[in-house]
């Protein structure tokens, strides 16, 4: 099939890097949505949807991330894919009766995860190995799944990575590129200046090489996308 056409909801508030790191790493045709400014689609005649990640919280009230969950609810009632990325990973955790809470700490900077299948079945995590790095960034956690999903990876802050049939979700953040991890580490004010330098000082080419393995998940998730197309096409024919 042609290039997929993904609806790509992007919750990042604006920020500069968040549409040009998925641009360079989804092979798709991208129809983007600000839906922090209440845009999102009128339809789901789309081959799959991706949901960035946010310096927002799903449990707030704000109007636009209660309508966010619903569009992402009823696109997995159409069994239309799902991807979501850290904040994009939790609205798809809510949307499917999962529980996200403020996990009273804050992960920041490059971490190590572990797959919890023995096998690449899982379709996501295909080709990663069993430990791999990643570059993470949340005060939030997945602190129950969502009935029927598969836990496919942890670390000692909690869930990273989980799968229901079509929708997948990742807490770290396989997008991003040093410049990125940079700039999102300088704007946590928050959190103790040490901790931040700590965390600068790990952004290097060997921590970012390694992370570039998680990468991965990308082109398997387009893959997988076409292969529900296909499927799709001749449960229809």
């Amino acid at each position: 099939m042609s290039r997929p056409r993904l609806a790509f909801l992007d919750a990042s508030h604006g920020d500069e890097n968040t549409r040009r790191n998925f641009r360079r790493e989804l092979d798709a045709d991208l129809v983007e949505f600000d839906v922090t400014e209440g845009a999102l689609p009128d339809h789901f005649d789309y081959d799959g949807i991706v949901v960035t990640g946010s310096s927002s919280s799903v449990y707030w009230d704000d109007e636009w991330i209660q309508s966010l969950v619903s569009y992402v609810a009823e696109a997995d009632e159409r069994e239309i894919p799902l991807l979501g990325v850290c904040f994009g990973h939790q609205v798809v955790a809510e949307a499917l009766g999962g529980t996200v809470e403020d996990m009273g700490d804050f992960e920041l900077g490059y971490s190590e995860i572990q797959r919890t299948t023995d096998d690449d079945t899982d379709d996501l995590l295909a080709g990663v190995g069993g430990t791999f790095t990643v570059f993470t960034s949340h005060g939030d956690v997945v602190s129950d799944l969502p009935p029927g999903a598969e836990l496919l990876a942890e670390n000692e802050y909690g869930v990273h990575a989980f799968r229901r049939t079509h929708a997948f979700g990742v807490q770290f953040h396989p997008e991003y590129d040093t410049t990125t991890a940079e700039a999102i580490a300088r704007s946590k004010e928050f959190l103790p200046d040490e901790q931040i330098q700590h965390v600068l000082d790990g952004i290097t080419p060997e921590n970012y090489d390694a992370a570039c393995e998680a990468k991965r998940l990308f082109d398997n998730f387009v893959a997988y996308v076409n292969r529900a197309h296909v499927q799709s096409v001749e449960r229809a024919a």
